[in-house]
C-alpha cells in the first residue's frame, strides 16, 4: 500500500485513513458511512465526539416544511420534504479510570480506519494514552447488514496495555441530537430542530426501545438496541430510558491480558400507518434475528452477499492503482444506496448525508440504475417499483398542470414535487423520459415480461400521455415540445431541447410497443390504436434542431445564437456560476453547467452519425464548466468514442474521484452518487463501448495510453460474463448462464465459456478539444503514458 495525496492510504480492496485529522473529520464521515438502503450511518466515531456532521437516516424517513415563495404561483408545490436524522446508535463512549476517550486529549499513538469493500465493514484501531498516562487498545467494527435489512451492528473491544484498569462503557441510543444546519431557509432549519417527538420508551436487561414521530409530516420510527457482552467476573450494568436517550452503561475491572468485548445490535423501522406496537415488535424481531445469527453469523452474510456482488459488478484497472481504489469506492457505494431501498427512491447522496434534503433526482434513472441494471438487477427492478408507486401523485401533479398523463418530480422523497423553483424543477419534464429510458433498458437487459405486465406498460403509457399533452404538432409538419428545461440547469424555459425530444421519442415509440405486446393492459386504461397511432406519428415527426451553418445540433432552439460566455473574464473563484451571477445572464448565453447534448449523443446515440458526434463534442466541449458533479462522466464517455482517449482518462478519474478528492468542496453534505455511477458509465460505455440501443449489446473497446488493461464484469439476461481488454485485443468471456450474442465493432459475436479474443482497431490521432478557461479536467498524473 502506498500514500496518496487524498490523506486515505492506496489499497485495491479498501479505504484506509491513517492517524486522526480533526479539521476532515466532515469529509471523511461521508466516504466512511455505511448503508444498505433502507438504513444509512455517517462514519462518525463511536465516542460520537470530536465529530463532524453525525447522522443516521431511514430511506423515506422526512419531515415537512414550507416552501420559499417571494410571490406565489400557480402549480408551485407546496410543502418540501427534508431528511430527518434519526436516533443514533453507533454511540459508544468509553471511560478509562473516568477519563473519557476524546481524541483531542491525551495521546493516540496509533489510529487507522479502514472500509473493507469485500466485508462492507467499517473497522477501527486505536492505541490511546489517557491524560494521566493509562493505555488502552480500542477495536471496532461496524455493519449495516445487506441480508438483514433492519439492522446494524457493531464490535467493541478495549484491551489495557499497561496493567490492571477500570472501565465503564456507555452505549446510547440518541434522538434529536443538535445539528448546525446548513439550511439557507430558516424554515427548514427551524423544521429540523428536534424533530421527532417521542411516543414510547422502555428498557430492560441489555435491550431498549424509542418509539418517535415526526412532528408535521406524521411518520412514526422505531429503534431498539440490544447486547452481548463479553468480559471478566465483576461486570455491572445499568439500563435508563427517557423521551430521547436510551443508555446501557457497562461497568468492569479488566485485568492485564484482559478484554472487553461489547457486540451492539441495532434495529431501525418506520412506517405512515403503523401503530406504535406494530412497530416495536417490527423492531423486536429484527433484534432477536440478529442475536440469532449472531456477530460472526452477520460478518459471513456480508462477506457472502458481497462476494456475489462483485463476482458480477467488479473492474479491474492495470496501471493506476489509486484510480483502481477509487471506482471500487464508487461502486461500493452504488450498491449501499440502492441494494436494500426496495419499496423506496435511491436520493442522490444514498443516506450518507444530508445533502439536497435527502431528495431524488433524475440521476437515479439515468446513472445509477444504467449501473445496477447490468450488476444487481433486482434492485433496478425495486427502484423501477418506487416509481411506479408514485404514480398516483405524478397524475395529479399532472393535472395540476393541466395536461394528461403522469408529470414526475424533479426532486422529491415520496413521490411529492418538492423543487420551488420552476426553471430547473418543473420545467425539467425530462425526468418522465428518463424514467422510461431507465424502465426500457430494464426490460430489455432481463426479459422481465411479469414486471412489464404488472408495472411497465402502465409507466409507459402515463408518461407518453405526458408528452403528447406536452408538446403539439406545428404548422411545418413538426412535432414541437415548448418551454422545458433539459439536463443542462444553466439553458432554462427552452424549445425543443434535444435531450428532452429525442427522450420523449424513445419514450413514445417504447409505450406504443408495449401497448402492442399486451393489449389487455393497454385496454385497462383506455389506450386504443388510435392513441398509440398518434404516439407513433409523434415520436416519427419529433423535432431534432440542427444548425446547418454550424453542422452542430443546437442544444436547444436557437442556442447557437446567443453570446457566448465570457469565460477569459470569468475568475476561477467565481465557479460554480450560479453563486456568483444571475440566472438570467446565464440563460441567455452559451455556457453549459452539464452535459445535455452530448448525454443525449450517449443515451440516444443510434440517431447520431460518428462524425456528427466528434462536431458536437467538440463545439460543447468549449461551453461546458461542470459545474455539476453529473459532467464528468458522461463527457468521458463521448471523448472515447470520439477518439480522444486521453482526455476520457482525465473524465473517468474526475468522476471516480469526485468525493474521495472533494473536487465540489462539500462532500461534508454526503457523497456523489450519480458522479460515482459515473465513473462505472465512463469505464464500460467510455473505454468499453458498451451500447444498448433496442435491446442488443454492442461493445467498441479502446484502451488510454495510461492503462495496461482493463477488464469488467456484467450480467444480461441471467448470464454472467467478462470484457478483458489490452492494447491490441479484447477477450470476451461467459462467466454462467447461456450463451449469447453482442457486437464487436459492428460484427456478431457468440459469448461463451470458451473466450474470444479480437483486435481492437487503431484509432486515428486527434487533436485534444479546448475546455473554457480554466475548466479543463485535472490531468490524470500517474505513470508515463504509453
Amino acid at each position: 500500500m502506498t500514500e496518496v495525496e487524498r490523506g486515505y492510504v492506496c489499497a485495491p480492496w479498501e479505504l484506509r485513513w491513517q492517524g486522526l485529522s480533526v479539521e476532515q473529520l466532515q469529509r471523511t464521515e461521508s466516504t466512511f458511512a455505511l448503508s444498505n438502503g433502507h438504513i444509512g450511518m455517517r462514519g462518525t466515531l463511536e465516542e460520537a465526539e470530536p465529530r463532524g456532521l453525525p447522522g443516521t437516516y431511514l430511506n423515506g424517513f422526512y419531515e415537512e416544511h414550507e416552501l420559499p415563495y417571494a410571490e406565489a404561483g400557480y402549480g408551485y408545490p407546496e410543502a418540501g420534504q427534508t431528511v430527518v436524522n434519526v436516533s443514533d446508535g453507533k454511540i459508544i463512549r468509553l471511560l478509562v479510570e473516568d477519563e473519557p476517550l476524546d481524541m483531542r486529549y491525551g495521546h493516540a499513538t496509533a489510529h487507522h480506519r479502514v472500509l473493507d469493500f469485500r466485508s462492507g465493514t467499517l473497522r477501527r484501531e486505536t492505541d490511546w494514552t489517557s491524560p494521566t498516562g493509562r493505555r488502552v487498545r480500542v477495536r471496532t467494527e461496524r455493519l449495516v447488514s445487506f441480508t438483514q435489512r433492519a439492522v446494524a451492528a457493531i464490535r467493541y473491544e478495549v484491551e489495557p496495555l499497561d496493567g490492571d484498569v477500570q472501565l465503564v462503557a456507555q452505549s446510547d441510543m440518541l434522538t434529536n441530537e443538535p445539528i448546525e444546519s446548513d439550511a439557507a431557509d430558516p424554515r427548514v432549519a427551524a423544521a429540523l430542530e428536534s424533530p421527532l417527538a417521542g411516543e414510547y420508551a422502555k428498557a430492560e436487561d441489555y435491550r431498549a426501545v424509542l418509539v418517535h414521530r415526526t412532528k408535521r409530516s406524521g411518520l412514526r420510527m422505531a429503534a431498539a438496541m440490544d447486547h452481548q457482552i463479553e468480559t471478566t467476573d465483576g461486570l455491572r450494568t445499568d439500563i435508563e430510558v427517557e423521551e430521547n436517550l436510551a443508555r446501557l452503561t457497562i461497568a468492569v475491572d479488566v485485568p492485564t491480558n484482559g478484554k472487553l468485548r461489547i457486540t451492539k445490535y441495532l434495529a431501525y423501522g418506520w412506517s405512515a400507518q403503523r401503530s406504535i406496537p406494530a412497530l416495536r415488535a417490527q423492531v423486536d424481531a429484527a433484534l432477536a434475528g440478529a442475536l440469532q445469527t449472531g456477530w460472526d453469523g452477520m460478518l459471513a452474510e456480508q462477506r457472502e452477499f458481497l462476494d456475489r456482488f462483485w463476482d458480477t459488478a467488479d473492474i479491474e484497472l492495470d496501471g493506476d492503482p489509486g484510480l483502481q481504489q477509487a471506482i471500487r469506492f464508487a461502486l461500493f457505494h452504488v450498491l449501499q444506496a440502492g441494494a436494500r431501498g426496495e419499496s423506496r427512491a435511491i436520493p442522490s447522496k444514498g443516506l450518507t448525508g444530508p445533502g439536497y434534503d435527502g431528495h431524488a433526482f433524475w440521476d437515479t434513472e439515468s446513472f445509477v440504475l444504467q449501473v445496477l441494471t447490468y450488476t444487481l438487477p433486482d434492485t433496478a427492478r425495486d427502484a423501477l417499483r418506487w416509481r411506479h408507486s408514485t404514480l398516483d401523485k405524478a397524475r395529479d401533479r399532472a393535472r395540476q398542470l393541466g395536461r394528461r398523463g403522469a408529470a414526475f418530480p424533479w426532486r422529491t422523497i415520496d413521490g411529492a414535487e418538492c423543487s420551488a423553483y420552476w426553471p430547473a424543477g418543473t420545467a425539467a419534464f425530462h425526468v418522465n423520459a428518463d424514467i422510461a429510458d431507465a424502465l426500457v433498458r430494464y426490460l430489455n437487459a432481463t426479459n422481465d415480461t411479469e414486471f412489464e405486465r404488472q408495472y411497465g406498460t402502465e409507466l409507459l403509457l402515463e408518461t407518453a400521455r405526458l408528452w403528447i399533452s406536452l408538446g403539439h404538432h406545428d404548422p411545418h409538419g413538426g412535432f414541437r415540445i415548448d418551454g422545458v428545461t433539459g439536463p443542462d440547469e444553466y439553458t432554462a424555459v427552452v424549445d425543443n431541447n434535444v435531450y428532452t425530444n429525442l427522450m420523449a421519442q424513445r419514450n413514445l415509440r417504447a409505450a406504443a410497443d408495449s401497448c402492442d405486446r399486451h393489449p389487455d393492459i393497454a385496454e385497462l386504461f383506455g389506450v386504443d390504436h388510435i392513441e398509440t397511432a398518434g404516439w407513433r406519428e409523434a415520436a416519427r415527426k419529433m423535432r431534432v434542431p440542427y444548425d446547418q451553418m454550424l453542422e452542430v445540433h443546437p442544444q436547444s432552439e436557437r442556442f447557437t445564437e446567443h453570446a457566448k460566455w465570457d469565460f477569459a473574464a470569468t475568475p476561477a473563484r467565481n465557479y460554480p456560476l450560479l453563486l456568483h451571477y444571475p440566472y438570467f445572464d446565464l440563460y441567455r448565453k452559451q455556457v453549459v453547467k452539464q452535459a445535455d447534448l452530448v448525454l443525449a449523443m450517449h443515451l440516444r446515440g443510434d440517431v447520431f452519425s460518428l462524425e456528427q458526434k466528434k462536431r458536437n463534442f467538440s463545439y460543447y466541449e468549449r461551453l461546458t464548466v461542470r459545474d455539476s458533479s453529473l459532467s464528468a462522466g458522461t463527457q468521458a464517455v463521448l471523448a472515447a468514442e470520439c477518439g480522444h482517449l486521453d482526455l476520457a482518462y482525465d473524465y473517468l478519474a474526475e468522476a471516480a474521484l469526485t468525493d474521495l478528492a472533494d473536487l465540489h468542496n462539500n462532500v461534508r453534505n454526503g457523497l456523489h452518487i450519480a458522479a460515482l455511477a459515473g465513473s462505472w458509465l465512463a469505464t464500460v460505455a467510455g473505454f468499453g463501448g458498451m451500447r444498448d440501443h433496442d435491446g442488443e449489446l454492442a461493445f467498441q473497446p479502446r484502451l488510454p495510453a495510461a492503462l495496461d488493461r482493463i477488464a469488467f464484469r456484467m450480467c444480461f439476461r441471467d448470464s454472467r460474463f467478462v470484457v478483458e481488454i489490452r492494447p491490441e485485443l479484447t477477450t470476451y468471456r461467459l462467466l454462467s448462464g447461456k450463451p449469447f450474442t453482442i457486437k464487436h465493432y459492428g460484427n456478431p459475436v457468440t459469448v461463451c465459456e470458451e473466450p474470444t479474443t479480437l483486435p481492437l482497431p487503431e484509432l486515428e490521432p486527434m487533436e485534444r478539444p479546448a475546455q473554457p478557461a480554466g475548466r479543463g479536467p485535472t490531468r490524470r498524473r500517474g505513470r508515463a503514458r504509453r
